[in-house]
């Protein structure tokens, strides 16, 4: 269990992919995505969600993620927030997405 204050230390913002990659480099297949979340910028983030998503589909796409977890470094990469999904059985990721869209940078609570 974690507390109520642990919960608000974890910064889920909604953001704009604007730029959408290959990851050739990365273990696992992926995509390195550039996230537009407002006035509080635009970070990259490594997204393993190639099965489910072709990379000219995610531009435009409103997405969830942490953007407060420090900076991880993936191969060649430095992923600067934690893009959310559900992991269905076969391990394909589907996108947390807000069911209308709404200004880049505003909390999720």
């Amino acid at each position: 269990m974690i507390s109520w204050s642990d919960f608000e230390k974890v910064e889920m913002r909604i953001g704009t992919v604007i730029e959408a990659d290959d990851f050739p480099e990365a273990k696992n297949p992926s995509y390195k995505l550039k996230i537009d979340f407002g006035k509080f910028g635009v970070k990259k983030s490594s997204a393993q969600i190639t099965k489910l998503y072709k990379k000219e589909d995610l531009l435009g796409k409103q997405v969830v993620a942490v953007v407060n977890f420090p900076p991880k470094q993936i191969a060649n990469f430095l992923s600067e927030c934690l893009v959310l999904g559900f992991v269905l059985e076969n391990n394909e990721v589907v996108l947390l997405q807000p069911e209308r869209e709404i200004a880049n940078g505003y909390r999720i609570a």
